[in-house]
């Protein structure tokens, strides 16, 4: 019997494990094994009932009190994505790059490598990115000659940089689930005044390592189009000629809404949450100035949301020089509400433009359904993690993780093993919802940094998107590809990418301060 008590967690991940791969919903899931195994332990006198009687104040507790406010960021940024997604964004700037780079052999994986990146700094949604970029660019790829292969790695790949570009949700949860862990573990070592993480924190971990990876996609593409020129081969000349008025039409609306979001977090001028609230404002103010490719009152329509544009940009400048929260009375106050009254008619007019042409119906409904399922499966594995607990699955899996060879390091390295090969089955919200609770509290206990750890896990969820056979961004491209692009294509595209993104985990693993070092600087 004793060992069955021991073996009990983990029956019950094994046993949540099978239903995942049986394709049942994964909230219900969770919540239902978790169930199960509760009566298993109170049949066992291993559960005490009265943790199911306070779950639902748990929930409402630890999950939708001020504290968690941070949460409220995720519906918006899913909102602000969405709404980019509709406004074609993605078209433009696939236009503007591949003629600024057409020429050069190898151009066009350029281009795609850059216009991932800022749409993963605009929406942070990898499903949109990627089903975008394959039906917009992997088309004009293939016939230009480039191989079916790396054409289809490298939209695969651009389209999973949103996941460790901020401003990303999978930091957003990250940051969540990591702030509890870590005040968790000082806990445990006696100090009851906890430091506490941010997203803001984590966002600054994963700009460079982001960065970096866009460096090495870019490396890529010049490597192969000198190894092997007929496999990227550059547009005629008559195509590949660049319109500067184009380019930077296309480009500086989605970089303001950029510096806007992510210099604002950055700077300490706005939390995660209002950044987000200023985002989902300003992609609807882009959004209803181009209207998704409609002509609803095209003229003064596009006035009043431009006008509205210009002053919402104006007025989030204007905290660089003015300390508008002192609400001192003044000229400079004064300003201020006019320039909040024109962006709020601009916006206003962008929502009408919107709801005309049906997209904001689109849109809303799309954040609707996102935002529902993060939370559901939220509430979900919060009852999965409390009866792990219950059980003795911490105890046990921190007395596995302090036996691993190598130490601190050693139990890094499994840690990050097993959320490599659950990636292959598992979506991030997932991981990191049930595995990042269960894990991260002991590795934070054993010293590891916790802007580090947030780091190094982005980028391994990043990589499980990528993974043959089962990573969910080839999934996505596999969907929009025309038929001549075989799913053995799609696998060895990916291929050089993973070993691009293990490659990224080990530097990061190796020079820790590549996530540490610009929050250390911009925070102290």
């Amino acid at each position: 019997m004793n060992w069955l008590i021991d073996l009990l967690p983990f029956l019950m991940f094994a046993a949540a494990f099978a239903a995942l791969l049986r394709g049942y919903p994964v909230a219900f899931t969770l919540a239902g094994v978790a169930l199960a195994f509760a009566l298993i332990g109170l049949a066992l006198d291993l559960f005490d009932p009265l943790h199911m009687r306070a779950f639902p104040q748990r929930i409402y507790g630890n999950i939708m009190e001020m504290d968690k406010a941070i949460l409220v960021a995720v519906p918006l940024f899913v909102f602000m994505g969405v709404m980019l997604e509709k406004s074609r964004i993605a078209e433009e700037l696939l236009e503007a790059m591949g003629a600024l780079f057409g020429a050069l052999r190898g151009g066009l994986g350029i281009s795609v490598v850059i216009v991932g990146a800022l749409l993963a700094a605009s929406t942070g949604i990898v499903g949109a990115t990627v089903v975008t970029m394959g039906l917009l660019s992997l088309p004009t790829m293939l016939k230009r000659g480039y191989d079916p292969a790396l054409a289809s790695g490298t939209i695969a790949a651009s389209g999973t940089l949103g996941q460790i570009i901020p401003p990303s949700i999978v930091l957003v949860l990250l940051g969540d689930q990591l702030s509890s862990a870590y005040a968790d573990a000082q806990r445990r070592q006696g100090i009851f005044s906890p430091d506490i993480i941010s997203v803001g924190d984590l966002f600054a971990g994963a700009l460079i390592p982001g960065l970096m990876l866009v460096g090495a996609y870019i490396l890529y593409q010049v490597f192969v189009a000198v190894t092997r020129p007929h496999h990227a081969p550059a547009a005629p000349p008559s195509e590949a000629k660049a319109d500067w008025g184009k380019i930077l039409s296309a480009l500086l609306p989605p970089l303001v809404l950029i510096t806007s979001v992510l210099g604002s977090i950055l700077g300490g001028l706005a939390t995660p949450t209002e950044a987000a609230g200023v985002g989902a404002v300003g992609a609807t103010l882009l959004a209803g100035f181009r209207n998704a490719g409609t002509n609803v009152n095209p003229l003064m329509g596009r006035l009043a949301v431009g006008a509205g544009a210009l002053a919402l940009t104006a007025l989030i400048a204007s905290v660089l020089v003015i300390n508008l929260r002192s609400g001192a009375p003044g000229p400079a106050l004064t300003l201020a509400y006019i320039l909040a009254a024109l962006a709020a008619a601009g916006g206003a007019a962008a929502l009408w433009r919107l709801h005309k042409s049906g997209v904001l119906d689109a849109v809303m409904r799309a954040t609707a359904q996102i935002s529902a399922m993060v939370f559901v499966i939220l509430i979900g594995a919060s009852l999965f993690a409390m009866v792990f607990r219950e059980l003795g699955g911490d105890e046990t899996v921190r007395a596995a993780l302090e036996a691993v060879p190598g130490g601190v390091y050693g139990a890094l390295a499994v840690v990050m093993i097993i959320m490599f090969l659950l990636g292959f089955f598992l979506d991030f919200i997932e991981i990191t919802f049930v595995v990042v609770p269960i894990v991260a509290p002991i590795l934070l206990f054993m010293g590891v940094d916790p802007i580090w750890l947030g780091v190094l896990m982005a980028l391994n969820l990043q990589t499980s998107f990528l993974t043959p056979p089962f990573g969910f961004a080839l999934f996505y491209l596999r969907g929009v590809a025309p038929p001549q692009v075989t799913t053995g294509a799609l696998y060895r595209g990916a291929l050089p990418f993973v070993g691009l993104q293990l490659a990224a985990i080990i530097a990061v693993i190796a020079l820790p301060w590549l996530a540490t070092g610009l929050p250390r600087m911009l925070y102290g």
